[in-house]
């Protein structure tokens, strides 16, 4: 169990603290819902925590000796699209995950399939379209 505060600040501002270290960030409604958009909305921080718990789950599988690939410099991507209608909700995310030069043809599969079993994936409304692209440059 992690504990996580959240203090709304007005104006359709929040300010969160991870419990366990004390980390803290701002959210903001965006600009097209009434907000400032100047920070992460709650729908950005899902797409964020879809893209890093991607990657982060491979590099433990990576860490754990089951995946023997380097993974340093990998980059995530995220597209968040809403939908037109009601209720306003998250429609689809686009992610590519492009990794370093150099891991071999054969630990690709292993790849995708950590990312799209990722705890994150796994807990989004299957309503929600994902379109995932992993880039494996030689």
């Amino acid at each position: 169990m992690v504990q996580l505060s959240i203090l709304y600040r007005g104006e359709l501002r929040c300010g969160a603290v991870h419990g366990p270290s004390g980390a803290a960030f701002d959210t903001d409604a965006p600009r097209d819902n009434m907000g400032r958009g100047e920070s992460f909305s709650p729908t950005d921080l899902v797409a964020a925590a879809l893209g890093s718990c991607m990657i982060t789950t491979i590099g433990i599988a990576a860490k754990k000796g089951t995946l023997p690939v380097m993974l340093d410099g990998t980059r995530v991507e995220v597209e968040k699209h809403m939908s037109d209608d009601a209720p306003r909700r998250i429609a689809r995310l686009v992610v590519r995950l492009t990794f370093p030069p150099g891991i071999p043809a054969l630990h690709h599969a292993r790849i995708r399939e950590i990312g799209d079993h990722c705890p994150v994936a796994k807990s989004l409304h299957p309503e929600l379209v994902l379109d995932v692209r992993y880039d494996f440059p030689a």
